[in-house]
């Protein structure tokens, strides 16, 4: 297994800490409504008594009536419009896999959906910490036995991964899905990674079923990727050519929201780091002119960075903690730690504002006389959704499962980024029933992921995106547009 030091004190750039925070959405009046809500229905003055688990009223359960011309809403970084994109509009009715394929991929997924909710709570009621996800990885490397999958377990030399592939016939594409299984300390799945693990396995079967009913050459490959809480797992496996035989991969993470909607927007690039201040000692009182003190060095960078947010753009962000050891109030610190994450929307953008950061603590150092050590930990890159898969997800949830889709983007972050600047990927963001203020990284968002509501948008999801998988397998021309899509989204990488 990987060493990565210091788990329980990471950073934890991953998942979806900010995936995010709800919002108060004010309005002048009833006409500032957005009307192309899911079923065209207006929600301005509804007053529907609230759901106590949805925080919502009716079908729009995560909408609720908040006070004079007041609305709640679990969402990203801004309102989404409910609609769909203009594309869909027009062509979201427009079957276009053969009806018998959906209808078999339908039909699998219906059948396995009781076993795929005992995994969950399985998962969801024994977390396990990154890199730790042995009980996950045992009943999920069986499950994919148990349906005609070769398995690896102990993947690519860590402890926790594991791979499991099917093909049927010869030649034809390979199609990668990922499933996470880590959860957070103390408050366990916060982030619903059972509800992930489920996916990718349910959207795995569903397809090697289809590929083998109605005959089509190709290859299936689902990896357990443990770590994405701050570790980077992706990136390890990413490093050690685990995705490289796959054409494209797929998953696809909850949050609040909407209910029955979903976003292809993007996240945050992010970069976390381990600081460490050393100083000397002396006692804080008989003679202190002998001491370097370190908490000092620390206290002026976390100030330093604090006085930099000023000049730093809004879709930035930067948050950390100050730690140390043996302290005491009248001896001078010689020791202290920061834990770091800087987001921005982009690669690019994250390097400029990591240079700005480093400096905060470099002059830190210098003030205080202290040495100073950064340790950069994996940099998680932001999501680059496919447009070509994307539409197609879109045009399967939408047309088939009562869905809203949206390009909304989350400033949160997931090491799949990373992912996806290697080959085309889709990655959507679906909504389940959550409390008000009971987001990703909450104990109440923990509790969501065990809701049989939960798990009914999770195997929505998970239809949509097997449905979408299968068709990268079966046209030809499909899979042309996809990687049409991914050479224009790095020629657009180039150019920032």
């Amino acid at each position: 297994m990987s060493q990565r030091p210091r788990l329980e004190s990471d950073a934890k750039p991953g998942c979806f800490s900010g995936f995010n925070l709800a919002r108060l959405l004010r309005r002048k009046s009833s006409s500032d409504v957005d009307t192309c809500l899911r079923g065209g229905d207006t929600v301005g003055d509804q007053k529907s008594e609230v759901n106590e688990l949805t925080g919502g009223a009716g079908r729009h359960r995560n909408l609720l009536p908040y006070g004079d011309g007041v609305d709640w809403a679990t969402n990203f970084e801004s309102p989404p419009s409910y609609c769909p994109p203009e594309y869909l509009l027009n062509d979201a009715k427009m079957p276009v896999l053969d009806a018998e394929i959906i209808k078999t991929i339908e039909a699998k997924l219906d059948g396995l959906d009781p076993q795929l909710r005992v995994l969950s709570l399985k998962i969801h009621d024994h977390p396990e910490l990154a890199f730790k996800e042995t009980y996950a990885h045992d009943i999920m490397t069986d499950f994919m036995e148990q349906h005609g999958f070769n398995v690896t377990r102990h993947y690519a030399g860590l402890d926790t991964a594991w791979r499991a592939e099917y093909t049927f016939g010869r030649g034809g594409r390979v199609l990668g899905v990922n499933s996470e299984m880590d959860a957070l300390p103390g408050i366990g799945h916060a982030c619903g990674h059972n509800l992930i693990a489920i996916c990718g396995l349910g959207i795995a079967v569903a397809v090697k079923t289809a590929l083998e009913v109605h005959r089509v050459p190709g290859k299936v490959v689902i990896l357990g990727t443990p770590g994405e809480e701050g570790v980077g797992g992706k990136i390890i496996l990413l490093e050690r050519d685990a995705y490289k035989a796959m054409d494209v991969c797929l998953m696809a993470h909850p949050g609040p929201g909407p209910i029955g909607s979903s976003s292809n927007g993007t996240t945050s690039a992010a970069q976390s780091m381990y600081v460490e201040y050393s100083g000397k000692a002396a006692h804080a009182a008989a003679a202190p002119w002998e001491g370097k003190n370190a908490l000092d060095a620390a206290v002026i960078a976390y100030s330093s960075i604090s006085a930099l947010r000023q000049q730093m753009k809004p879709d930035l962000r930067v948050h950390g903690i100050i730690e140390g050891s043996n302290w005491t109030a009248n001896t001078i610190p010689d020791n202290a730690r920061l834990t770091y994450i800087v987001r921005a929307p982009n690669k690019k953008d994250l390097a400029d504002a990591l240079e700005r950061v480093k400096g905060c603590f470099w002059g830190a150092a210098a003030s205080t006389g202290c040495k100073v050590k950064i340790e950069m930990h994996p940099a998680y890159y932001d999501l680059r959704q496919n447009s070509a898969l994307g539409n197609e997800f879109a045009r399967n949830v939408i047309s088939r499962y009562d869905m809203t889709v949206n390009d909304v983007g989350s400033a949160a972050s997931t090491d799949f980024g990373n992912v996806t600047y290697e080959l085309p990927s889709l990655h959507p963001l679906f909504a389940i029933p959550t409390e008000i203020n009971g987001g990703n990284h909450t104990p109440a968002f923990t509790k969501s992921a065990g809701t049989k509501e939960a798990h009914t948008a999770t195997m929505k999801v998970t239809k949509g995106l097997a449905l979408t998988g299968f068709r990268v397998l079966s046209d030809c021309n499909f899979f042309d547009e996809v990687k049409a899509a991914f050479e224009a989204d790095k020629k657009a990488r180039a150019a920032l």
